[in-house]
């Protein structure tokens, strides 16, 4: 059965979700210049979450998306990718997709309260998880540094 609106908003407000642990970035497995990570995110209520992160420091691009294993992706933070909308207008580079149940997450908004730049992929997470209402108890490591053996 798919998600409601209301299942959603739901879902976003609940203040018991969070991540227990450190997040530690790793090195894309096709060796790419994009380092990731994922992450389960726990809740009173059970909602199977998880959050799947991208960062990309050549670009440079940053993603967090909040994904709910029986729909896939509800909720996502884009920074140095630009998004067309199904309605073929544009959005920018720093965006976000919220679901809902006309476009899934398929179409994208300006946010006003993400201010970090995708460099500072750390401080964005931040951001994300206080506006998305995760608690992340732990901390997110720096991102290690790109070798020179990127395109051997």
């Amino acid at each position: 059965m798919a998600l409601t609106q209301t299942e959603f908003e739901t879902l976003l407000a609940d203040a018991t979700k969070r991540i227990e642990g450190d997040i530690t970035w790793q090195h894309d497995e096709d060796h790419s210049p994009c380092l990731d990570f994922r992450t389960e995110v726990l809740s009173n209520s059970g909602w199977p979450l998880f959050v799947r992160g991208s960062f990309n420091p050549l670009i440079p691009a940053v993603t967090f998306a909040l994904i709910l294993k029986t729909e896939g992706r509800v909720y996502a933070l884009d920074l140095g990718k630009d998004h067309h909308n199904p309605k073929c207008d544009r959005v920018g580079e720093r965006h976000k997709h919220r679901w809902t149940e006309a476009f899934r997450d398929k179409e994208a908004y300006v946010p006003e309260d993400i201010t970090a730049s995708a460099t500072e992929p750390s401080e964005v997470w931040a951001q994300f998880c206080t506006e998305a209402g995760i608690h992340h108890e732990g901390r997110m490591l720096a991102p290690p540094t790109q070798t020179g053996e990127l395109f051997l």
